[in-house]
């Protein structure tokens, strides 16, 4: 008999659950289902509204008052600045320079914080809590435009790096008899990269409608790359006097080896000038207590 109640107080349990799971699963599918209906009134303004994302509900409305008040306390331009930095940094969707707005305008109301939490809750001692709060401050205010002018300047080396790689295949593939616009969709499917992803815009601008010339120019202006700059140059005027473009391609690339091997010369010469500060600084003082400190020690105790 033990056993028994056992086993029918298990299968109780077990239905209960079943049916609260059961119930839950159905609330979701309902509410799933209302979802996708168009013209759907709800009385309780509760359950309208809960139906919606927690996106929505909550993280566009904050981020909307943010963007409108970054809008209506940054300079004049900085907006259209900062979209163009976006543009190059290969990120083409509006709503990137919104959430970097938003990013902004928490950054700066955190250098508040920041003030109390370094002079009441860390406490530095002496000048180290003026500098600590002056560090900080800056890394707040600045940061945001630092790392997006940086993805910046990665992307626009990437591009200068890659181009005469992508220009042999051009050149190979012209020479093998696709057309331009060919051997450069060739060359997007095949090379991954930005400076291929620029090209597959350049493409899709030109099947909507534009003309090459329109498109490549709109690219140039996209990267903002003085290489990229002089190989549209080159084939526009190829276009414009009728120069073969297999002999302009090939040109292009020799010359974007020859500029690609003197960034990495130039590179190389500023590096012994940039190891400079570091070694005055860091590697000299410590050099000098470890050769002079015993010399040192040792006048003090014979005088």
């Amino acid at each position: 008999m033990l056993s028994i109640g056992l086993v029918l107080l298990a299968l109780g349990i077990a239905l209960a659950i079943w049916t609260v799971l059961s119930q839950a699963d159905e609330k979701a599918a309902v509410r799933a289902s209302l979802r996708q209906l168009d013209g759907y009134q709800i009385e309780n303004v509760r359950d309208q509204e809960l139906l919606k994302p927690m996106r929505e509900r909550a993280v566009l409305p904050i981020m909307g008052g943010l963007v409108g008040l970054a809008r209506r306390f940054t300079p004049v331009g900085y907006i259209d600045q900062v979209r163009k930095r976006f543009v190059a940094s290969g990120r083409l969707d509006p709503a990137a320079v919104d959430r970097f707005l938003a990013i902004r305008v928490v950054t700066v109301a955190l250098i508040p914080v920041n003030f109390l939490f370094v002079y009441f809750v860390l406490q530095p001692p002496g000048l180290l809590k003026h500098a600590a709060f002056l560090l900080l401050s800056l890394a707040l205010f600045l940061g945001p435009d630092a790392v997006l002018k940086r993805r910046v300047e990665e992307r626009k080396h990437a591009i200068r790096v890659s181009l005469p790689d992508v220009l042999d295949l051009l050149v190979i593939s012209v020479e093998a008899g696709l057309g331009f616009e060919q051997a450069l969709d060739r060359t997007v499917a095949s090379v991954p990269g930005p400076l291929t992803q620029e090209f597959g815009h350049m493409l899709g601008e030109v099947r909507a409608g534009a003309s090459r010339g329109d498109a490549m120019r709109n690219m140039e202006g996209r990267c903002d790359v003085a290489e990229l700059r002089s190989f549209v140059l080159a084939i526009l005027q190829a276009d414009t006097f009728g120069v073969s473009i297999g002999r302009v391609l090939r040109g292009q690339a020799d010359e974007m080896r020859i500029k690609r091997r003197q960034l990495a010369q130039e590179q190389a010469q500023k590096a012994p000038v940039k190891m400079l500060i570091p070694m005055v600084f860091c590697v000299f003082p410590a050099l000098l207590v470890i050769v002079l400190g015993p010399a040192i020690i040792n006048i003090m105790k014979n005088f």
